[in-house]
């Protein structure tokens, strides 16, 4: 028999990927679908128009999956995403938090709220290529949004910090002592690299780096250069076709 807590975690995944409601999706050029499906919002390959969070089920297990890891084993830390949207994974996170009655870990979510760089504010050419505000109108989603979609849950409390801002200006003194889960949904390459030279020495060994990009060719190019810049071996595992993880040995 399934728990209360296990119970009310799934209900939140169902919730936070909208498969009860089945919002449309917003047309993009690469999922060009107009009507709901299951399968996509399953495997988050659509936009939703609703729904707080665009990674589907599946990445959602993920971080359920990591979360309750370092809980049971009692890896130390924090948890953290990257890049944000409308802060739907981020929720899930304190939501597991406090299924579990933890009280002495924080949910840090990092974003610009105000969507993707300039292609000219980019040094890296596929980042030139990539970075855009041309979509901002629905990626950029401000804080006092992202705030008040954490209160719709009853889930906006002490336990939950903002990082806003670019990560190249906020990650280098962001006050983060120790990291469990190190989730990046950043894109770029530039994006990823400051995220991974910042905040992999803050996480412990034990803990999660999850790539929700790893997909996009730049993304896993920077993950890679930066593993090989710093001698990093532990395994990448697949999540869903889209994103990876690696758990950190040492």
């Amino acid at each position: 028999m399934e728990s209360t807590a296990q119970l009310y975690l799934d209900l939140m995944k169902k919730v936070l990927a909208n498969t009860i409601y089945e919002d449309p999706p917003i047309p993009a050029s690469w999922a060009p679908a107009v009507e709901y499906d299951e399968l996509n919002r399953r495997l988050g390959v659509d936009w939703p128009s609703v729904a707080h969070t665009m990674i589907g089920i599946r990445r959602l297990e993920n971080v359920e999956h990591c979360v309750r890891t370092v809980l049971e084993e009692g890896i130390p830390g924090d948890l953290i995403e990257t890049g944000v949207w409308r802060g739907g994974t981020c929720i899930f996170m304190r939501a597991i938090l406090k299924a579990h009655g933890v009280r002495d870990r924080q949910v840090w979510v990092a974003d610009s709220f105000q969507g993707m760089p300039s292609a000219d504010s980019s040094t890296h050419p596929g980042d030139r290529e990539l970075a855009s505000d041309r979509y901002n109108d629905l990626i950029a989603t401000d804080l006092p949004t992202v705030r008040g979609n954490f209160e719709r849950y009853g889930l906006l409390d002490e336990q939950v910090r903002f990082l806003p801002g670019w990560f190249r200006d906020t990650l280098p003194t962001a006050p983060i002592d120790r990291l469990a889960v190190l989730r990046l949904d950043s894109d770029l390459y530039e994006s990823t690299m400051d995220t991974l030279v910042h905040l992999y020495p803050k996480l412990s060994p034990g803990g999660f780096v999850i790539i929700d990009d790893y997909h996009i060719p730049v993304c896993a190019e920077a993950v890679h250069d930066w593993r090989a810049r710093f001698g990093v071996d532990d395994p990448i595992e697949d999540i869903d076709g889209l994103g990876a993880f690696w758990r950190r040995s040492g």
